[in-house]
């Protein structure tokens, strides 16, 4: 279980202006950071970063919150996997990690182990002695890579017969760390060598660590190419090859290239085409997309094989073209070559050429599969719109169906209607498989959310306010007021104000005891920042405010007035206590007027004292209006 300790940590420990800017180009304006949404599409800068707080939001989509939500929403992770990702990313032990219990070793033994590891193959090859090494030196030679090429890419060669597991006995570690690596083998004698007699081909996660390896055969044996299994660390539909070495000039370009092979890469960064990375003896995921499309924002080339193999993994690719924010593309080299091949022949330029002429995955995929099928017999062409369709299948519902059906139906001579009814049937036949048989679930109304009764509302209905009452308990938000709603942008407005300069507010905590808050979550928030000790530091108000409402960072995050007024934080200060009261003296009065309407269930002098508070209060309503129509209009 991860600790609260733990995640402040972890919070302390993350420049966000660094993590956000992995993908996003930031722009100082005063004291805040400003960019285009990385999950929208924009021109114009909306998204908005404050390195005091912490906080991020983006006035375009509105989404914000704090370094936590910003990994959840770029990385699709869940709230504990976002800090687990953070903290891997900073070098941070958590507590659930400290004990090795039934999990396993701990994960920074295992990152150093495989570092390890990287070290000792690498050794092997650039000062071994004997045939294997030689053996490896030779073949990388073959391709191109001198000592200085393997030098950088941490090439090895891994010699078996026990020498890596001695190595790493040596260094400390224990069998079942090499075993939880995949490393090493359990053997009747102890833990064997998981490699032997191959070259090595180092694979990093993002922040450059060491996180498996990719072992290519010297001999006849087989496989060829033998991979690190799924480990704590390690998780081939989620990793690329040199993606670490890649994604500043995806950002630079736009543009990621996708290969099929390591030496390819290789061969392509030391030609200067730096963008290029390689899947991991896997087919391209929907991960490796959403990975890529974080640093590449336009397109993303597939370099396939023109075999049956580079068509089978071009047909895999089509379920994400309407999942994805980038163009998918794709280049077939002409005589089978692969991009290591063709630049020894061509050179970096021809093959720069080759990718700038890439074509639409959807064209590659109808032209291989149509490719000599007789279409002028009717049986055939039926045949074809069937197994076309089944390929369409994961497009069934999307906007982009319409184009690709009105493609394949120019293809094939049928019309569009029935090209789409061939994909939906397609479709409707693979969920049902997917289901056992089973019925569809259909959904509530798109875009209606949960009110206390169960039912739903309109989004109209949140204008201006989005949450409970009370903490965790949510109320029918079609019931507020607009005089409610209003109070209500007013405290997140205040709570903002507070987060980022709670010394601005603290003189005025005593006036903050009599309102009536509308969400009793801003009231919680507000208390527990006015209880952080003097000259507490922005982050650690954000804090505080998140220990009493989870949902705390992203509520703080929304604030406008900062940003849009030039006013002094004193005058923010001012104008917002002044707001809060007024629409809250306003909520008072409504309330005084109601039960003197049913006065006659009241004692005289009840009724005159209530009368005497709703006179009060209506003076101080006016003496607020014209205090905020000054300050407005100076």
């Amino acid at each position: 279980m991860i600790t609260d300790e733990d995640k402040e940590r972890v919070r302390q420990a993350t420049d966000i202006l660094q993590l956000v800017g992995e993908t996003v180009e930031l722009r100082r304006r005063g004291a805040d950071f400003w960019g285009c949404c990385p999950f929208h599409h924009e021109k114009s800068p909306s998204f908005h970063v404050n390195p005091s707080t912490g906080l991020w939001k983006c006035f375009g989509c509105g989404e914000g919150g704090d370094l936590f939500a910003y990994v959840m929403k770029r990385e699709s992770l869940d709230f504990p996997d976002s800090i687990r990702y953070l903290a891997d990313r900073a070098g941070i032990e958590l507590s659930e990690e400290r004990t090795a219990g039934p999990s396993g070793p701990k994960r920074n033994r295992l990152i150093d182990c495989l570092a390890a590891a990287e070290g000792f193959y690498s050794t092997l090859l650039m000062r071994g002695r004997g045939e294997g090494p030689a053996a490896g030196r030779a073949y990388l030679a073959g391709r191109g890579f001198g000592s200085a090429v393997c030098r950088r890419w941490g090439l090895g060669y891994a010699p078996g017969h026990g020498q890596l597991v001695s190595h790493l006995r040596s260094k400390g570690f224990s069998p079942q760390e090499m075993l939880a690596c995949d490393l090493a083998l359990d053997g009747r004698g102890g833990p064997r060598d998981r490699f032997f007699d191959r070259v090595m081909f180092p694979i990093h996660d993002e922040q450059g660590r060491t996180i498996g390896f990719g072992g290519r055969v010297l001999t006849d044996a087989k496989p060829k190419y033998l991979n690190t299994k799924e480990t704590r660390v390690f998780h081939k539909g989620k990793h690329l090859f040199a993606f670490h070495r890649a994604k500043e000039a995806m950002v630079a370009s736009g543009e990621a290239i996708v290969c099929e092979g390591y030496t390819d890469v290789i061969a392509m960064h030391e030609a200067g085409i730096t963008n290029a990375v390689a899947a991991l003896g896997t087919a391209l995921t929907l991960d490796h997309v959403r990975m890529i499309e974080r640093f590449a924002k336009s397109r993303v080339v597939c370099m396939f094989d023109g075999d049956e193999a580079g068509q089978r993994a071009a047909e895999r690719a089509i379920q994400y073209i309407d999942k994805t924010s980038v163009e998918l593309r794709c280049v077939v080299l002409p005589g089978g070559q692969d991009p290591a091949e063709y630049l020894g022949a061509h050179g970096a330029d021809e093959l720069r050429a080759r990718i700038a002429e890439s074509r639409p995955l959807m064209d590659f995929v109808f032209e291989k599969r149509l490719a000599g099928v007789d279409l002028s017999v009717p049986g055939r062409r039926v045949a074809a719109l069937d197994q076309m369709a089944a390929l369409l299948a994961p497009l069934d519902g999307s906007i982009l169906l319409d184009g690709y059906a009105t493609q394949l139906a120019d293809l094939l001579g049928t019309s569009v209607d029935e090209t789409k009814r061939h994909v939906h049937r397609q479709a409707q036949r693979k969920r049902n498989q997917d289901a056992g048989g089973a019925g569809t679930r259909v959904p509530t109304t798109a875009g209606a959310a949960p009110s206390s009764a169960g039912g739903y509302l309109p989004a109209e209905a949140y204008a201006g306010y989005d949450g409970p009452s009370e903490v965790g308990a949510p109320i029918a938000l079609a019931a507020l007021s607009s005089d409610e709603r209003m109070q209500a942008t007013a405290e997140r407005e205040l709570l903002s104000l507070m987060a980022k300069d709670i010394e601005a507010i603290r003189p005025d905590a005593d006036r903050i005891a009599s309102f009536s808050w509308v969400d009793a979550r801003h009231e919680s928030m507000a208390w527990a920042m006015l209880a952080t000790p003097e000259g507490a530091t922005p982050a650690e108000v954000v804090a505080a405010a998140s220990s009493m409402v989870a949902d705390a960072p992203r509520l703080l995050a929304g604030g406008r007035l900062q940003l849009v007024s030039g006013i002094s934080a004193s005058d923010q200060a001012s104008f917002l206590l002044d707001v809060v009261e007024l629409w809250s003296c306003r909520r008072a009065v409504r309330s005084m007027k109601a039960r003197l309407r049913s006065a006659s269930s009241l004692p005289d002098e009840s009724s005159q004292e209530l009368f005497r508070r709703a006179t009060d209060v209506q003076k101080r309503i006016g003496e607020l209006g014209r205090r905020i129509s000054s300050l407005v209009s100076s």
